[in-house]
């Protein structure tokens, strides 16, 4: 595992459940040690290997993927190689001009991962049902191929065999323009005065979570993606130009064409798969109001099993000032009643 941050060490950490032997490299001597402490593996020699590995994995960012590619293969560190950069055509690219041998090199992407980086925040789930992006070549040997294929199944993944640059504009449309739209978004918070900011809700945490991400790791990525994104990010500029204009306008035929857009909004939303990859579905929404005291979720969630109830989602938003939220749980809608009225007999309030 060349790479300890949040994705290196969490293969890591997934494939040791599984019995593998791990041998880490990082370029950083801390996160290096943090991720041997965390049980992902033990450090990789600096000199030659008694037999090479089965698998070497590049976590690495976009641009450091080649170089590492051909440093790895030079030192014969492995049978197969792959790795885990959020874009795919450019590495590949760049590994053809280095000379690398691409017939033992699988492009990989885990679409899986979090606001939060480093080997502190890896879990050895954080792949379990998450699409795992295969972008071999015709190039690319059997044995490669299957190595990384199995590589995602012990992960828990689904592999997904797609094209390099398919899978660019893919990314580009589903992950790398939303964080640009959610920093964006979240960027405009920082002239925000005292008033708005405490009026903060739900709405606008969901919008800008992403934005807390690592802006020397996402720089790389949007580089890397550059054509990609730009052509996602002009067309919701437009967009959201045309809505601006409307707006101001102020007319009723003006605030048609932007109900337009949400709509659009709707129904784009609605094509994102649900859970296990299938259609997306209609939850019912049951509120609760919980205070903020150790053991309070654990109990709820111990009253909607005893009320035969599999909770789907959940998300909880704080009161301001207050020590107290509103939980709401996803739930298949013939069953809110019931653990609505589960609830409600064991001391909590239960809106409606």
């Amino acid at each position: 595992m060349i790479g300890t941050g949040l994705i290196g060490t969490s293969i890591a950490l997934a494939v040791r459940e599984r019995g593998a032997e791990v041998l880490l490299a990082d370029r950083d001597p801390a996160a290096l040690a943090m991720a041997v402490e965390l049980g992902a593996g033990e450090p990789l020699p600096d000199g030659a290997l008694d037999r090479p590995a089965d698998l070497a994995v590049l976590a690495v960012p976009p641009a450091a993927v080649a170089v590492g590619l051909l440093d790895a293969q030079k030192r014969g560190l492995a049978a197969a190689y792959t790795d885990v950069a959020s874009v795919k055509r450019l590495p590949l690219e760049q590994a053809a001009e280095l000379g690398c041998d691409l017939s033992a090199f699988v492009p990989g992407h885990p679409l899986a991962g979090s606001e939060r980086s480093g080997p502190s925040a890896a879990r050895a789930d954080l792949f379990l049902g998450r699409p795992w992006a295969l972008c071999a070549t015709p190039r690319t040997a059997p044995e490669a191929v299957a190595a990384v294929t199995a590589l995602a199944r012990d992960c828990g993944a689904m592999p997904v065999t797609v094209d390099a640059a398919e899978h660019d504009r893919a990314v580009a449309l589903v992950s790398h323009a939303p964080h640009v739209v959610s920093a964006a978004v979240a960027a405009r918070l920082t002239g925000a005065d005292d008033v708005a900011l405490g009026l903060s809700g739900q709405g606008v945490r969901d919008v800008t979570r992403i934005a807390a991400g690592d802006p020397r790791l996402w720089i790389g990525i949007l580089s890397a993606n550059a054509a990609s994104v730009a052509d996602v990010l002009e067309a919701v500029a437009t967009d959201l130009a045309v809505a601006a204009s409307l707006l101001r306008d102020g007319s009723e035929e003006a605030a048609r064409h932007v109900a337009d857009l949400l709509l659009r909004g709707n129904a784009g939303r609605s094509r994102i798969p649900g859970k296990h990859g299938g259609d997306a579905s209609a939850y019912a929404t049951v509120q609760v109001v919980i205070p903020d005291r150790p053991g309070e979720l654990a109990m709820i969630f111990q009253a909607a099993g005893i009320a035969g109830v599999n909770i789907e989602d959940v998300t909880i938003e704080h009161s301001p000032g207050r020590p107290l939220g509103v939980l709401e749980i996803s739930v298949v809608p013939g069953e809110a009643e019931r653990l609505a009225t589960e609830l409600r007999g064991r001391g909590w309030s239960v809106p409606g």
